[in-house]
């Protein structure tokens, strides 16, 4: 059940006003010329300051899963804002902490049982990214330094995250990084895998250019292999039928940890509570955010291995991890998440998930013959549509069609010339309809 939403009274926002906020990840003098700005949400909806309504189908920032305002979470926030606003998790926290870690670990693969609390999904990055470090280093080997990760990946925005991702243009104004770091090639490749639905077939082959990589650089010098498992930002790219497997089985034999990054991925977004439990593969260490507390308060966390925190505790007595968070395992935040983890379980929103993601694929690939139209991938909850860019305007074509679905009422995300859908996972089968039909519209429309 959703909270239907109150409309505020909108303030009219002065120039100073407007221009005091630097924005994240936009165009700030472009969008301040013409603010897109929300007052409301409910459900599927977006609440617009003129009372129009507009369908969400990016369930926020793939965040929100469950829909906006769900009212248990909406009153479990505000329960504990009464009682106990904040405490520090630093030598002294909270039950609900100990609480939420325990509900996190039992719905993760076996043997990830430890839960350490961050605040979003970049925080969790960087600190699994330490981890790995300080857990080689707890076994004597402290030689292992080196990351691993992957052409096309995004894992957040921090230094650690950042130096890992596979994004030029992420990186490219904050150099040097963090040195140490390899990429693995993505795996998308058109010419053989073009219009995959789920898995593809093609494409195993690549997880063998880790062998390459380790011949390179000396395995015994590699901490981690980090990537998404289903890659995200970088263009909702499935990894190939037993691309994964391929991954576990090379990281095992060379002593590596395997992250999964599932910001994305993780809370019922491929129908299963975390991908590896969908694909069967399980890693060492999970890094989750985002659809943990359905986007209603920041919050994020690392999943460990029991063998990993196992390490950790065997030193001598005193703090075991340098490391944290003042606002780790924030009482509202773990309010949050475990009124989301209810909502997820008493609405079987990760079972939904399942029985209209074939639904979502077909209206997905109906679009194939749509105008500028050269390839769709869909997996679970998610998927993209890569246009044709236009000639010496690349990038235009995708942002002009996303700005024309969002004037016709639906949100989607223009990435460059793909277009990113994740809708919550109460999306209806009408609603579905709608989003499909709107970007044909769109596509229709753009030159």
């Amino acid at each position: 059940m959703t909270a239907a939403p109150v409309t505020p009274a909108v303030p009219t926002l002065s120039d100073a006003q407007m221009d005091a906020f630097w924005m994240p990840f936009t165009p700030n003098r472009q969008f301040k010329s013409n603010p897109r700005l929300f007052v409301a949400a409910e459900g599927m909806h977006y609440v617009k300051s003129d009372g129009s309504r507009v369908l969400d189908a990016m369930a926020g920032l793939w965040c929100v899963n469950a829909g906006h305002g769900q009212t248990r979470i909406v009153e479990a926030i505000q329960a504990q804002a009464a009682t106990l606003d904040f405490v520090s998790s630093f030598q002294m926290s909270h039950p609900a902490a100990f609480e939420l870690a325990a509900r996190i670990a039992a719905i993760a693969p076996e043997g990830l049982d430890h839960v350490f609390f961050t605040n979003s999904g970049s925080e969790s990055v960087d600190t699994a990214l330490k981890i790995a470090r300080a857990y080689h280093r707890a076994n004597g080997q402290g030689e292992r330094i080196r990351f691993i990760s992957r052409a096309r990946a995004y894992h957040g925005m921090g230094w650690g995250g950042l130096s890992v991702s596979g994004l030029s243009r992420h990186r490219r104004d904050f150099g040097p990084l963090l040195p140490e770091i390899d990429h693995l090639p993505h795996t998308h490749d058109p010419d053989h895998a073009a219009f995959s639905r789920g898995q593809p077939h093609w494409g195993v082959h690549f997880a063998d250019e880790l062998e390459k990589l380790l011949a390179l650089h000396d395995p015994a010098t590699v901490a981690a292999v980090i990537i998404e498992p289903v890659t995200g930002s970088g263009g909702v790219l499935p990894p190939p039928v037993g691309y994964l497997e391929r991954l576990r089985e090379i990281c095992d034999r060379y002593g590596i940890l395997l992250i999964f990054d599932e910001v994305i991925t993780g809370f019922g977004r491929i129908g299963a509570a975390f991908a590896a439990n969908a694909f069967g593969v399980t890693p060492d260490i999970i890094t989750c955010a985002k659809g943990m507390t359905n986007g209603a308060v920041p919050m994020g966390g690392v999943i460990a291995h029991r063998r990993i925190h196992a390490a950790m505790m065997s030193g001598p007595p005193g703090i075991e991890l340098f490391h944290g968070y003042t606002y780790s395992a924030h009482p509202l935040a773990c309010a949050a998440a475990l009124a989301a983890l209810d909502v997820y379980n008493e609405q079987d929103l990760f079972g939904r998930a399942q029985r209209i993601a074939p639904l979502w694929e077909k209206a997905a690939h109906a679009l194939r013959q749509a105008p500028h139209v050269i390839d769709i991938r869909n997996i679970g909850l998610l998927a993209a549509i890569d246009l044709k860019p236009r000639d010496g305007a690349p990038g235009t074509r995708g942002a002009e069609a996303a700005s024309r679905c969002f004037d016709d009422g639906v949100l989607i995300r223009g990435s460059s010339d793909t277009l990113v859908l994740s809708p919550p996972l109460i999306v209806t089968e009408e609603q579905v309809e709608t989003i499909f039909r709107t970007i044909r519209r769109a596509l229709d429309a753009v030159g």
